[in-house]
């Protein structure tokens, strides 16, 4: 890498920790940056989920007072995430590189309308709340088997993963957001971590991209944390939005 890239890719990197603090689709910022260097697509998303595990660390740390209460449903819906990461992982590994690139334009696509889709999401959840629905602690087995689906999903291109955690623990949970936010990072984290491991042994990855997204994110983890609650989620969602479909104009052209 050159120097302005190294630059570019370190800055990407504290940009996605601290939008996965606090959104998600952190992936959506470095993984067009990684392409942008040249990187080829498997490449680049095995170097972005080891580059990103101390963000997402950093940001459950920095939420660990909404973590108070939930210790026993995160370590179940962890259970879920572990599965869904390692399932997630194996795939990226084992599918050949021609399929991968032809699946990760739909996977952007995807990510980019839950991201779209949001505030619709927030505002049945607010609907259903108001209502006097009944409460629901653990979201039961729905919640457990969508949250380990969504694992398979982040384990193998995490953009939008933190979204949908959170629409799917909004619909099956009765908690504030940010208690909800503070459980997906992690669960992301979990996924994360799982996955690096994985890819430490059995994947080829750039040493490069890897650090210099993990000082980004391990810095923006924390600065997400602490200023999560100020961001405008318009401001956000654009950002994400426009950077996305960036991203998904470039894999369609190539």
């Amino acid at each position: 890498m050159t120097p302005w890239e190294m630059a570019a890719v370190l800055a990407a990197g504290t940009g996605a920790g601290a939008v996965n603090a606090v959104v998600g689709s952190g992936t959506l910022i470095t993984f067009p940056v990684l392409l942008a260097t040249g990187l080829p697509p498997v490449t680049a998303t095995v170097s972005n989920g080891l580059g990103l595990v101390p963000g997402s660390i950093t940001a459950a740390l920095g939420y660990r007072e909404e973590l108070r209460g939930q210790g026993r449903r995160v370590l179940l819906l962890a259970v879920g995430a572990v599965l869904g990461g390692l399932a997630g992982a194996v795939l990226l590994l084992t599918l050949p590189a021609s399929a991968f690139e032809r699946i990760v334009p739909v996977l952007v696509g995807l990510a980019l309308v839950l991201v779209a889709c949001q505030p619709w999401i927030a505002r049945r959840v607010r609907r259903r709340r108001a209502s006097g629905g009944p409460v629901r602690r653990d979201g039961g087995p729905l919640l457990f088997t969508g949250l380990t689906l969504a694992s398979v999903y982040g384990g193998y291109f995490s953009a939008a993963q933190g979204i949908i955690y959170v629409s799917l623990m909004g619909m099956l949970l009765d908690e504030t957001l940010q208690r909800l936010n503070a459980v997906k990072n992690v669960l992301a984290a979990v996924v994360n971590t799982v996955a690096a491991l994985l890819f430490l042994f059995f994947a080829h990855f750039d040493w490069t991209a890897v650090v210099l997204i993990a000082a980004g994110s391990a810095i923006g983890g924390l600065i997400g944390a602490r200023t999560g609650r100020r961001f405008s989620p318009a401001v956000l969602r654009t950002l994400i939005v426009s950077v996305g479909t960036v991203a998904l104009v470039h894999l369609v052209l190539h």
